[in-house]
Protein backbone atom coordinates (compact mmCIF):
# COMPACT_ATOMS: atom_id res chain seq x y z
CA UNK A 1 0.00 0.00 0.00
CA UNK A 2 1.53 3.01 -0.91
CA UNK A 3 1.34 6.08 1.45
CA UNK A 4 0.60 9.65 0.89
CA UNK A 5 3.07 11.98 0.80
CA UNK A 6 3.84 15.79 0.47
CA UNK A 7 7.11 18.15 0.46
CA UNK A 8 7.96 21.08 2.18
CA UNK A 9 8.32 24.28 0.27
CA UNK A 10 11.34 26.72 1.17
CA UNK A 11 8.69 28.65 3.61
CA UNK A 12 7.85 25.49 5.70
CA UNK A 13 4.90 24.86 3.82
CA UNK A 14 2.76 21.35 3.52
CA UNK A 15 0.42 20.65 0.88
CA UNK A 16 -2.20 17.85 2.67
CA UNK A 17 -3.16 15.36 -0.54
CA UNK A 18 -6.91 15.84 -1.66
CA UNK A 19 -8.06 12.73 -0.80
CA UNK A 20 -6.65 13.24 3.17
CA UNK A 21 -8.41 16.50 3.35
CA UNK A 22 -11.65 15.63 2.17
CA UNK A 23 -11.19 12.03 4.25
CA UNK A 24 -10.37 14.04 7.95
CA UNK A 25 -12.88 17.67 6.90
CA UNK A 26 -10.17 19.68 6.49
CA UNK A 27 -10.80 22.88 4.46
CA UNK A 28 -9.17 26.44 4.14
CA UNK A 29 -8.61 27.72 7.32
CA UNK A 30 -8.49 24.23 9.65
CA UNK A 31 -6.63 24.97 12.46
CA UNK A 32 -3.64 22.22 13.21
CA UNK A 33 -2.12 21.17 16.18
CA UNK A 34 1.23 19.45 16.13
CA UNK A 35 2.02 16.71 18.16
CA UNK A 36 4.94 14.39 19.05
CA UNK A 37 5.26 11.54 20.37
CA UNK A 38 7.69 9.18 21.99
CA UNK A 39 9.02 7.71 18.58
CA UNK A 40 10.26 10.92 17.37
CA UNK A 41 7.26 11.33 15.18
CA UNK A 42 5.33 14.15 14.22
CA UNK A 43 1.30 13.84 14.33
CA UNK A 44 -0.55 16.18 12.44
CA UNK A 45 -4.15 16.89 14.24
CA UNK A 46 -6.64 18.83 12.23
CA UNK A 47 -8.78 20.85 14.60
CA UNK A 48 -12.48 20.38 12.96
CA UNK A 49 -15.90 20.21 14.85
CA UNK A 50 -15.73 16.48 14.27
CA UNK A 51 -12.61 16.38 16.31
CA UNK A 52 -13.99 18.65 19.21
CA UNK A 53 -17.01 16.89 19.24
CA UNK A 54 -14.94 14.21 20.39
CA UNK A 55 -12.67 15.13 22.49
CA UNK A 56 -15.40 16.97 23.91
CA UNK A 57 -15.49 14.68 27.15
CA UNK A 58 -11.88 15.06 27.99
CA UNK A 59 -13.25 18.40 29.54
CA UNK A 60 -15.61 16.58 32.02
CA UNK A 61 -13.11 17.60 34.55
CA UNK A 62 -14.99 20.99 34.92
CA UNK A 63 -13.43 24.77 35.05
CA UNK A 64 -10.37 23.94 36.48
CA UNK A 65 -9.67 21.18 33.42
CA UNK A 66 -10.48 24.10 30.69
CA UNK A 67 -8.36 26.95 32.46
CA UNK A 68 -5.53 24.80 33.07
CA UNK A 69 -5.58 23.34 29.34
CA UNK A 70 -6.34 27.31 28.52
CA UNK A 71 -3.11 28.89 30.49
CA UNK A 72 -0.46 25.60 29.15
CA UNK A 73 -1.53 27.07 25.42
CA UNK A 74 -1.17 30.79 26.55
CA UNK A 75 2.24 29.68 28.03
CA UNK A 76 3.27 28.32 24.93
CA UNK A 77 1.85 31.07 22.66
CA UNK A 78 4.18 33.83 24.51
CA UNK A 79 7.27 31.06 24.36
CA UNK A 80 7.39 31.10 20.70
CA UNK A 81 7.26 34.73 20.82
Amino acid sequence: MKHPSGTFTSKGQLVVPAALRRKYGIKAGTKVCFLEDDFGRIILQPITEEYIDRVRGCLAGGPELVKSWLREHREEGERRG
